[in-house]
């Protein structure tokens, strides 16, 4: 696989971080003065941009992190290593798989002085960093978390988000999937992410009529076997069921929901999770049929994603995952906003100026709460010309 742009990114920050250090250190007897006008970009409209890049490189989530940090450098791989005109020194920090060592990696890019930081995939992190950009006056777009709480009761001026909340991917496909079924089984792994996703399809879905007939958290991370939970969802009579997994227990959940014999009898719903990327490829045969709500399929068909998907193959061997396309979209909002200037509120009002993205999910603004307004699809795995792939069925809508 071919990484175009990381080693010459990183090597331009090796040298930068010291820099950045000694200034902080060798500067604290000018506070107001010209070298803190030079040091937010207010002195040089072309001076350059330092950027952190916060996402897994090591544990669980690397898979995504890798996504991530190939969608980012994409697009500055096409726009000459820049964002909004000015050159990019690239900052990549490895988030890891928990709070643990996400948190850290955010505060030293705080502590380094980044001028803006994108990534994240762990939501216990984006939630645990984000009364620190706020009082540093860093902003940080979040390219993957989904916890709603990140854009709705506790969205800040200095937090976006490209990426999703994950009562809203599951809320489009509720009233889609009561369209077909009169009863649902709600399953999803026992965690924030699990619980919110069930809560926003559940909602919607009775809204438009649809009941409940029982529902299972199988215990997060440590759940190998399902087959206990898989007969509760066969006995209760439900015409269809909605899950919300994702990784090594998406896999696992899918292989046992066809090995059971429920594939062909009960339709199986999700968020898009338990059929993206590589968990597609390893779930096989058993993921045929399964239909999902994401923002994002490399299989839509628009000049835009045409155009974005080539350069992605070309760019690195592989299809672009909806991973990747968040943080290549992250990337676009912070190429309009440093046109607004670099200091954390400059690029802040930069990013409130944003009419639209020209993404390739489809054109997309933020809303009030600084997250993506933007189109959910209904996608059914089928058997495409290189494998197994996410076809688009029709455009949701949200509520």
């Amino acid at each position: 696989m071919r990484r175009p742009t990381r080693s010459r990114y990183a090597t331009v920050v090796a040298g930068l971080t010291a820099g950045v250090v000694l200034t902080a250190c060798g500067g604290s007897g000018s506070l107001g003065g010209d070298d803190d006008e030079a040091s937010n970009g207010a002195a040089d409209d072309t001076s350059p941009v330092t950027v952190g890049l916060l996402v897994p490189t090591s544990g669980v989530y690397a898979p995504l992190g890798e996504d991530m940090q190939q969608g980012f450098e994409l697009f500055l791989e096409q726009n000459d290593g820049q964002l909004g005109g000015r050159d990019v020194e690239l900052e990549v920090i490895d988030e890891g798989e928990t709070p643990d060592t996400g948190v850290p990696g955010a505060q030293r890019l705080i502590q380094q002085e980044v001028n803006a930081v994108v990534g994240i995939v762990n939501s216990g992190t984006a939630l645990g960093v984000r009364d620190a950009f706020e009082e540093a006056q860093v902003p940080l777009i979040i390219a993957n978390a989904g916890a709603d709480d990140i854009t709705g009761a506790r969205s800040s001026d200095y937090v976006w988000r490209t990426s999703f909340s994950n009562g809203e991917v599951a809320a489009a496909l509720g009233p889609r999937a009561a369209e077909d079924c009169e009863s649902v089984f709600l399953a999803a792994a026992d965690y924030a992410a699990g619980r919110e996703a069930t809560a926003g399809f559940e909602r919607t879905f009775t809204e438009a009529g649809g009941t409940v007939a029982g529902s299972v958290y199988p215990p997060f991370g440590t759940t190998t076997n399902y087959q206990p939970f898989l007969a509760q969802m066969q006995q209760s009579g439900a015409d269809c069921v909605y899950t919300f997994f994702a990784g090594a227990e998406a896999v696992a959940f899918t292989q046992q929901y066809a090995s059971f014999g429920l594939k062909d009898s009960i339709q199986l719903y999700s968020s898009g999770f338990l059929t993206e990327g590589g968990v597609l490829q390893a779930a096989g045969e058993a993921a045929t049929g399964v239909e999902t709500s994401l923002h994002y399929t490399d299989q839509i068909d628009s000049p835009r994603n045409t155009e974005f998907v080539e350069a992605y193959r070309t760019a690195y061997d592989e299809a672009p995952t909806v991973y990747a396309v968040q943080a290549y979209d992250a990337a676009q909002a912070l190429d309009q906003a440093f046109e607004n200037g670099t200091s954390g509120p400059d690029v802040v009002e930069g990013l409130k100026a944003i009419d639209t993205i020209d993404s390739p999910r489809g054109e997309f603004g933020f809303n009030e709460g600084h997250g993506p307004d933007q189109t959910y699809y209904l996608r059914r795995v089928e058997q495409g010309e290189v494998g197994l792939v996410n076809v688009v069925v029709e455009e949701l809508t949200t509520s």
